[in-house]
């Protein structure tokens, strides 16, 4: 039988444009598909760029007015990989004309705005998901498993980091992650929804958080960067950097457990020392992106003599999605998250039905951000239910929603 064609439209040809693109081609190489996703056509803003990389990335087609795809009936998903101002505009008209829609984290720029786009995905009825392509590395994959099959008992703490250093150097452009009208929030937005999101789906929900944000380089070059993070042209007018360089916070969980987390660009030496360790009453586990494919593994019940941690390379065949690539120790890649997630989406939406994480977590995601940023300015914690409801969100509700 002839798998059904889904047409993919992509707003976006930069380094997310880039790992999406290859995501589809090789999911339906690596995977036994329902559908066959089909590269139909690529927007960008660049019609030199855009058309570049069209060739490049093996798209049919390409536009520079994203809202092309929305009104053409061929077009099954719409996949967000612009910049954060506009994918709450891109999500509601995709999600009216009837397009599932696959998006960049973070959600949104704001709290209030990821609450329309889950309210439009609903009312609609299309397969959504947030592009957290971590929690589709096996090994966190993994983690999860040996967390819900109960081999570390109960959890007490996690700590987890996301630490860059390519914004240090204070003559780097005033590029649009710094400016809160494109972005909505910095380093926190950016690197801090994807630890909350690891957290979220290894220990489970927040209940408070406190904590402390700083901008060090207060002006900067106006200038872009590429796709790499690398300094790609500067002009000698400065502009206002009006997000955080760094965030720190102290989280407290549902279920007991107690967290610490940490995200900057001004760690010397952290490429993307994106890091968690979690602790609990049998045993302790590690992941550090940087070496995705090992989980660090602690069981408190090992023999004298024999305790330690011990590595796991989680590229064998019974480990989540390792089972699709090459024999194990194998290596893998950062790709292949994107390509893990990419089929998951695609598998929803056969199926009918929004994987997670979806637009529930963008909201969840965008609430912790929106309460870490409320408590650095009044230096007290914050409740997560108090956060959703002052925007008109009743978390009963929101989970009976999803």
């Amino acid at each position: 039988m002839m798998k059904k064609n889904l047409n993919i439209g992509l707003i976006g040809y930069s380094m997310m444009g880039k790992a999406h693109s290859n995501a589809y081609q090789s999911a339906r190489f690596y995977f036994d598909l329902d559908v066959n996703p089909v590269l139909d056509t690529i927007s960008g803003r660049d019609a030199v760029k855009v058309e570049k990389s069209a060739r490049k990335m093996g798209w049919n087609q390409y536009t520079t007015n994203w809202e092309d795809l929305i009104k053409d009936p061929n077009i099954d998903v719409i996949d967000i990989s612009s910049p954060n101002n506009t994918h709450k505009e891109i999500a509601l008209k995709a999600a009216e004309a009837g397009k599932h829609i696959f998006c960049e984290k973070p959600l949104s720029l704001t709290l209030k705005e990821s609450k329309e786009m889950l309210n439009a995905v609903n009312k609609y009825k299309v397969v959504n998901m947030v592009c957290h392509n971590y929690r589709f590395a096996p090994a966190v994959q993994y983690a999860k498993q040996l967390i819900e099959e109960g081999r570390l008992g109960k959890i007490y703490h996690m700590r987890a980091t996301f630490l860059q250093d390519w914004l240090m150097d204070p003559e780097f452009p005033l590029t649009w992650r710094l400016q809160k009208d494109i972005s909505g929030s910095g380093t926190l937005g950016d690197l801090g929804t994807h630890i909350i999101d690891l957290a979220r789906f290894l220990v489970g929900e927040f209940s408070e958080v406190v904590g402390m944000m700083d901008t060090f380089i207060k002006e900067r070059p106006l200038g872009t960067m590429t796709d790499t993070l690398e300094m790609d042209s500067k002009s000698n007018e400065y502009g206002e950097v009006t997000v955080d360089d760094a965030t720190s916070f102290l989280a407290k969980f549902k279920n007991g457990a107690m967290g610490t987390f940490e995200v900057s660009r001004f760690s010397a030496g952290n490429r993307a020392g994106n890091r968690f360790e979690i602790n609990g009453e049998f045993g302790s586990i590690r992941w550090d992106m940087e070496n995705l494919n090992n989980l660090e593994v602690y069981f408190s019940n090992d023999d004298d003599g024999l305790q330690g941690f011990r590595t796991i390379n989680c590229t064998e065949n019974s480990h989540p999605f390792a089972d699709a690539y090459w024999p194990a120790a194998h290596i893998l890649g950062y790709e292949h998250t994107f390509i893990n997630i990419i089929k998951t989406f695609l598998d929803g939406v056969y199926q009918g039905k929004s994987p997670q994480p979806n637009f529930y977590d963008g909201v969840m995601n965008q609430a912790i951000v929106d309460a870490v940023e409320a408590s650095c300015h009044t230096g007290g914690w914050v409740s997560i239910k108090k956060i959703l409801e002052d925007n008109g969100i009743h978390e009963e509700i929101l989970i009976e929603n999803n």
